[in-house]
């Protein structure tokens, strides 16, 4: 070949590759584009209307007050059973007499799901060896493999743990036994456990009565610290109700609703009643707070939160039971960026949202108390544009 053919070839061949790396440069440039024009974004969500599937033997739920996600992505819940349940309409089966020939029946109280939506386990209730609690209230799956329960009736001072197959392994607290919010030997209608592997530590949301974060090992039981709002020593001696128009309360609500760990060691606590996530360090040193629907009165708008599962867990889902949505929090800013949930009955909707959790893969498990009964799962569908600030029922999308 000569050398000025050799040349053209070159030539040409050399205006081809700038011709293809402007188109890419151009596709990328309109990639950015795209994406800077679309502003914001959060992790989006479906409702899964399918999820779980129909309970056996003739099984309904009472108000479902806890969920949590164990190690192989299975969904454990708990709820109160009869205790919540109209016996003439809901369980006429089992009045005395019986007013019913066959439905319904209160589940067992602890109930377990694989991600098909089965039931593949139960248990719960009374049993030799420990105290069930008047009134059941939050489950945590632990990093050994077992299950925490708090209660929040109006004796339950004590928090239970068993084994995943429903063996009683640690009482703590004594039935009756509260002596209020700086007892080191009972506590006051407990909301929610969350265990630390790293410590082996269980940080107590206490509760209902008491108005404190305790921590105990979660071996033994023993206490090891406790503390309140702004890390303060807890005053039960101090009475105020809500309002987002004057200061903040120095002391914690009722409910200390919840009270979760994250990776990078911050302690998120939930004070349902003002509004509030306070944060801490695992000592107790208060960090941060920040309101959620701060004009929220009655209940509070803060009842449960959970983590987003990318490694930084990026976002903390924040449920919300009186205005019946979750809430997406940025959680390094603590800024809502948008909702999902509106109030009724339908999938997506919620009636008193109480209790939420995601799995490995960012789905999120939502239960609801009162008459709202029911667990729902919300499918992650990645990353999206933010374009409402309360997106409402989040219907799964419609193929074409």
């Amino acid at each position: 070949m000569g050398y000025a053919k050799r040349n053209l070839l070159v030539s040409a061949s050399l205006a081809v590759v700038l011709i293809v790396m402007g188109c890419g440069q151009a596709v990328l440039d309109e990639t950015t584009e795209t994406t800077e024009a679309q502003g914001p974004v959060a992790p989006m969500f479906e409702v899964d209307p399918l999820w779980p599937k129909p309970l056996p033997n003739h099984w309904i739920l009472g108000s479902t007050i806890g969920v949590t996600v164990d190690d192989q992505d299975h969904v454990w819940i708990v709820h109160r059973g009869a205790m919540s349940m109209n016996a003439r309409n809901e369980t006429p089966v089992v009045n005395d007499p019986p007013i019913a020939e066959e439905c319904c029946v209160p589940a067992p109280p602890v109930l377990e799901f694989d991600q098909a939506g089965n039931l593949i386990g139960h248990w719960g209730g009374p049993g030799e060896g420990y105290e069930w609690p008047q009134s059941n209230h939050g489950i945590t799956f632990d990093h050994k493999g077992n299950l925490w329960i708090g209660g929040n009736g109006g004796d339950d001072a004590h928090v239970l743990k068993f084994t995943s197959d429903g063996q009683f392994l640690l009482q703590v607290g004594n039935a009756g036994g509260n002596a209020g919010s700086n007892d080191t030997e009972n506590f006051g209608r407990v909301a929610k456990v969350f265990v630390d592997g790293e410590e082996n530590e269980a940080y107590i949301a206490d509760g209902y009565g008491n108005r404190r974060v305790a921590v105990l090992d979660a071996d033994t039981g023993a206490f090891k610290r406790y503390w309140g709002a702004y890390g303060n020593q807890p005053d039960d001696s101090i009475t105020f109700r809500y309002d987002p128009n004057a200061e903040p309360p120095q002391q914690f609500g009722s409910p200390v609703h919840c009270a979760e760990l994250s990776h990078d060691r911050l302690l998120y606590v939930c004070d349902r009643s003002n509004d509030r996530i306070q944060v801490f360090d695992p000592e107790g040193n208060f960090i941060r707070e920040a309101f959620i629907a701060k004009q929220t009165l009655g209940s509070g708008s803060v009842w449960d939160i959970a983590f987003s599962k990318d490694a930084d867990q990026t976002y903390i889902y924040v449920a919300d039971g009186i205005n019946e949505k979750v809430h997406v929090v940025q959680r390094d800013t603590l800024e809502v960026l948008t909702s999902f949930g509106d109030g009724g009955r339908q999938p997506s909707q919620f009636f008193g949202v109480h209790s939420i959790a995601t799995d490995s893969q960012g789905n999120v498990y939502t239960t609801e108390t009162y008459e709202g009964k029911r667990v729902q799962r919300f499918v992650y569908k990645g990353m999206g544009p933010i374009t409402a600030q309360d997106q409402g029922a989040v219907w799964p999308s419609v193929s074409q």
